[in-house]
């Protein structure tokens, strides 16, 4: 079955925008892991304004399931992630002051540089990934940079979903074959959601791994989050 790992960046905003400790993002990840998901995700940004580096320093120790650390990789988020060795690493292109990950990487422009980080990633034993549109060219490329997957972009396929979700996965269905061609292992994320999982799911072949997070902590408001993870699984299965 594909792995769900449930990014917690938006109950950190929540938490900040209050102030305190609530909710309790150490504990709501405990939780989510008992609930079932696979794995937890987390963003850190340089600005803090949800996850804190603290917050990816003390979730490490606790959590029994796959910790991922996505980000943009410059010194600070090197630092962070080789400190604290989750299993996995998401590479994305942000810069510093963007307000979601919107694009994948240009793996033909920053292959010299992917190739540095990833090799300093995969010497200290963790598995690396990078955000990729569905370029085939790009993703072919990606393969030269040492990675061991690549997590598809999954925005311009829940854009076009409600209008025609045949031509919404085609190009991610190509994009999955490609990578399988080049030997590279397969994640996706962004803005998948209960209505369009499930159709992802059955067409994309080779998926290990959806991350999912605002949509989740959405539906989590109005069905609770032991139920919300349970409804993503179930969509998985």
């Amino acid at each position: 079955m594909t792995k769900l790992s449930v990014n917690i960046n938006k109950l950190a905003t929540l938490r900040n925008a209050r102030g305190g400790n609530r909710p309790d993002v150490l504990q709501s990840a405990l939780d989510i892991e008992r609930y079932g998901a696979q794995g937890i995700t987390v963003h850190p940004r340089p600005d803090e304004r949800h996850i804190r580096y603290a917050d990816v320093r003390a979730l490490k120790p606790v959590l029994t399931t796959e910790f991922n650390i996505e980000g943009y990789p410059n010194a600070s988020f090197i630092e962070l992630v080789l400190a604290v060795k989750p299993a996995q690493v998401t590479l994305v292109p942000d810069p510093p002051d963007v307000l979601t990950s919107n694009a994948g990487w240009d793996t033909r422009t920053h292959k010299d540089e992917l190739k540095r980080v990833i090799a300093r990633f995969k010497e200290a034993g963790i598995r690396t990934s990078i955000f990729m549109g569905t370029d085939m060219e790009l993703i072919a490329r990606a393969a030269d940079t040492g990675t061991d997957r690549i997590e598809l972009y999954t925005g311009p396929y829940a854009d076009q979903y409600a209008q025609d979700r045949q031509a919404a996965v085609a190009p991610f269905i190509r994009a999955a074959e490609q990578a399988a061609e080049v030997g590279l292992g397969l994640n996706a994320g962004h803005d998948l959601d209960l209505d369009n999982l499930a159709w992802f799911k059955a067409r994309v072949p080779g998926l290990l791994e959806v991350s999912i997070g605002h949509a989740l902590v959405c539906d989590a408001l109005i069905f609770g989050m032991e139920n919300t993870v349970q409804l993503y699984l179930r969509e998985l299965r």
